[in-house]
């Protein structure tokens, strides 16, 4: 009986080794595509009704064209007003118009564009 067992064991070796290098195996299919599969295939979208974008949809309108600027009447009038006021100046501190430094520097000649380089500058005034 030995001989026979030891016969049967070698006979289901070979035979394990045979199925695995068979190429005719079935292949397991996994259950989850098939599941997907099927349900894309059976799918239908429901069908789109003409008026689906109402309420969705906001219609589009122009925005109003924007009114010219008008000048005014009294421009001429406006304009020599302005000419005329003097520029602000800052707190403290004496408007000394440029004419006049101008007029300064060239009758004292370089002397005094010496004093006016040497002269302490005015501190400025904190905000």
């Amino acid at each position: 009986m030995s001989t026979i067992l030891r016969r049967a064991v070698g006979a289901s070796r070979i035979a394990s080794c045979s199925r695995t290098l068979t190429s005719s195996a079935v292949t397991r299919q996994d259950i989850v595509q098939g599941l997907y599969l099927r349900e894309i295939k059976a799918y239908k979208a429901p069908p789109v009704a003409k008026d689906a974008h109402v309420g969705v949809v906001k219609a589009y309108s122009l925005p109003p064209t924007p009114k010219t600027p008008a000048l005014p009447a009294d421009l001429a009038s406006e304009l020599s007003a302005y000419d005329a006021s003097e520029p602000s100046t800052v707190v403290g501190e004496k408007a000394v118009p440029e004419a006049d430094q101008h007029a300064q520097l060239a009758s004292g000649g370089a002397e005094a564009f010496l004093e006016l380089c040497e002269a302490d500058v005015p501190p400025e005034g904190h905000h």
